[in-house]
């Protein structure tokens, strides 16, 4: 089917986006101190940039930086509010979201809402205990965003390519941080997902296998800035003229973490520093980002024409 003007009028014939049967478990998360500390930091990384408001609570907000080919949208109110925010999940409801998409009401999370059917069990939890917690940033507020205005391509998607992934019928653990290559595989793959801005397009990654998605960590995703100008992401694979096979392990971590490359900036929104990763999981990373294919994918003559 062609996506151009013969097709718009379906636009009125589509949903804006699928609901399917809830299959939420049985689970109520159990948290300590520790989990509690790891939920925060993993939802600095992961759910801060797109959820916060300027109101310095997580209750939602217009997100300027989704490509426009999706339309228009806004994040969710994910403070504890029981009628807007997280508050009306259940721990199982929550959980069941985050792996596989779906809300409690059986509606489909946007594409642009990063799914996460990898993240160990313990992260997944401590994500969860800390949306429960007292953090002053996630108290109640009573804000419903404006529903999404979906572009007819990123309805059709949903009906073609992004779908629901499988609940986990397993426990998944992280490997241990000594086992440095896999730690850093896990990071980049599942727990932060640094694979899905950096391979070249949304609409082809391979989420069940992020290995096999075309271009994997080559770079050339269009993502617009605040200022509504298209950027094309970084080639992180070891290529030497295109990608990161020059720089030093050093100069990536203070990068990601910080980003600077030798006191000059490194970064570009919507990429952000990464100040809550540690140095070893930045190393990690860099262990990991240094055993993939090398791809010769100039982002940056693509960008300048």
């Amino acid at each position: 089917m062609s996506l151009s003007s013969p097709e718009e009028p379906l636009i009125s014939t589509l949903r804006v986006f699928l609901t399917y049967e809830v299959k939420a478990p049985d689970l109520k998360v159990t948290a300590d101190s520790a989990m509690l500390a790891e939920g925060k930091r993993l939802a600095t990384m992961v759910c801060n940039q797109c959820h916060m408001a300027a109101s310095g609570k997580l209750e939602g907000q217009e997100m300027l930086d989704l490509p426009a080919a999706f339309g228009k949208a806004w994040s969710a109110n994910i403070t504890r509010d029981e009628k807007y925010g997280t508050g009306r999940y259940t721990d199982g409801e929550l959980a069941y979201l985050i792996r596989t998409g779906i809300k409690r009401d059986g509606n489909y999370a946007p594409p642009w809402m990063p799914k996460f059917p990898h993240l160990s069990d313990y992260d997944l939890h401590s994500v969860i205990a800390y949306l429960r917690s007292d953090a002053p940033e996630l108290a109640p507020v009573a804000k419903a965003q404006p529903p999404c205005q979906p572009s007819f391509l990123a309805k059709f998607l949903s009906y073609v390519a992004f779908k629901p992934l499988p609940y986990p019928t397993a426990p998944i653990t992280a490997p241990p941080a000594t086992d440095k290559v896999a730690f850093g595989k896990y990071i980049a793959t599942s727990k932060v997902e640094c694979y899905g801005c950096h391979s070249p397009s949304f609409e082809t990654q391979n989420i069940m296998e992020p290995e096999k998605t075309p271009g994997y960590f080559s770079g050339g995703n269009a993502m617009p800035n605040k200022e509504g100008e298209i950027i094309l992401t970084r080639n992180l694979t070891p290529d030497k003229t295109t990608g990161i096979g020059n720089w030093t392990e050093e100069q990536f971590i203070k990068a990601l973490r910080f980003g600077q490359r030798d006191g000059k900036p490194a970064l570009r929104y919507p990429m952000v520093p990464y100040a809550a990763m540690t140095d070893e999981e930045a190393s990690a990373v860099w262990a990991y980002l240094q055993t993939i294919p090398s791809i010769s994918h100039d982002v940056d003559a693509i960008q300048s024409k």
